[in-house]
């Protein structure tokens, strides 16, 4: 109770301790409380990494630091295949169930017929679960479920790991050590899996294989609810505020001559940039993204009150350049939109790119935060239990 307590204060506060009424909107709090549970911020970690990369040096010792810092999550990055432990799985369950209780009272109005004892009927609204909540928020909850049985399963393996830095290739005896290392470059704080010498069973490998399925068509349900609830939520005025002018300005000239071509390819188009880290896929999704709407939102100058009509255009001719340039910048948009469905596609870890961080900043509304944000950690830790079973499966 103490607890419930304490996580409800924090919530009505919106994160502002001080009570002074500066907090953050009840469906960012929410939205924060969710994604702090699961343990997908791991800024401290990225800075960690960025100083070990600047200054050339291993540090063993962040191993036995980062899992006390980690202590207040349930998932942090998934770093093993194993059941989680007990008292985790319930503090998940426990708390996402009072994270969650609040949409039971976020209703909609339906007209319904009302009988009196006299056979008379009066038409009444009556109050009902609101649709999109009533629709997913079961389907997450049962994806949730999935995903810890597919961790309950990882029991009795014969698989282990060790830890990078910790102990040296030599040492350890195995071809396959460095080929890892090369696969997990990016995250040199994950453990390595091992296998014995003569690899995993067929049976094991056809588990494996199956959880790994099992996962992907968790990942993309929980992507596609994520994605809705995302299009769903209003595009804050400060985010449009900060577009440029035109799409050349978002995309350059490279990316824009590509998309403004008349044969144009979205694989051919990705194939020739440099999407060599997730930094740089980063950056153009922002840019595409910022064109698209720089495309659709664009206003038309209006014409003059009373044009000269010697030296003006027709008000036909005006109307009909309106429709040419607006047939152009659809087209254009289209376009963007299938590039950068093509990106998404290729780094399905990929970060928000700025606007949905913008949209879950000024959201207000708490039952599409609820959606957002128990979608995005349930699409994090299907995708690191992907990641997870294909490194093994590299390894074997």
């Amino acid at each position: 109770m103490e607890l419930m307590k304490e996580r409800f204060a924090k919530l009505l506060l919106g994160e502002d301790m001080s009570g002074s009424g500066k907090g953050v909107f009840p469906a960012l709090s929410i939205s924060n409380a969710i994604t702090n549970l699961c343990g997908k911020d791991l800024t401290l970690l990225h800075f960690i990494d960025l100083y070990v990369r600047i200054r050339g040096i291993i540090m063993p010792k962040i191993f036995t630091i980062w899992p006390s810092l980690c202590k207040a999550t349930v998932f942090g990055q998934l770093w093993r295949l194993e059941p989680l432990p007990s008292e985790k799985k319930m503090m998940w369950q426990r708390e996402m169930e009072w994270l969650l209780c609040v949409s039971d009272h976020i209703v909609e109005l339906i007209p319904s017929w009302q009988t009196f004892p006299d056979g008379k009927k009066l038409e009444v609204m009556t109050c009902r679960p609101r649709s999109d909540l009533m629709i997913n928020l079961p389907a997450l909850r049962k994806l949730d479920n999935m995903l810890l049985d597919i961790l309950n399963g990882f029991t009795n393996t014969e698989f282990w790991y060790v830890d990078q830095g910790i102990i040296a290739p030599e040492a350890d005896g195995s071809v396959s050590f460095q080929k890892t290392i090369q696969r997990q470059d990016d995250k040199w704080w994950l453990p390595v899996p091992r296998v014995p010498p003569g690899g995993l069973p067929e049976d094991t490998r056809k588990q494996l294989s199956h959880k790994r399925e099992c996962a992907s068509q968790i990942l993309k349900a929980a992507i596609a609810i994520n994605s809705i609830a995302l299009a769903e939520m209003e595009i804050p005025e400060s985010y449009l505020e900060t577009l440029p002018k035109n799409g050349r300005a978002c995309l350059g000239d490279v990316i824009y001559r590509y998309i403004t071509s008349e044969h144009f390819s979205s694989e051919c188009l990705l194939d020739c940039l440099d999407l060599s880290s997730e930094h740089v896929a980063l950056e153009i999704a922002n840019r595409v993204e910022a064109a698209i709407y720089v495309w659709r939102r664009r206003q038309h100058p209006k014409p003059p009150t009373h044009p000269n009509r010697s030296t003006t255009k027709s008000s036909w001719e005006i109307v009909k350049d309106f429709m040419i340039d607006g047939d152009k910048r659809e087209l254009l948009a289209e376009r963007a939109e299938s590039l950068l469905l093509c990106l998404k596609q290729r780094f399905p870890g990929l970060t928000q790119t700025t606007l949905d961080a913008t949209k879950i900043q000024y959201n207000k509304d708490v039952g599409k935060s609820i959606l957002e944000s128990y979608s995005r950690v349930l699409e994090s830790l299907a995708f690191n239990i992907v990641a997870r079973i294909e490194d093994l499966l590299y390894v074997d």
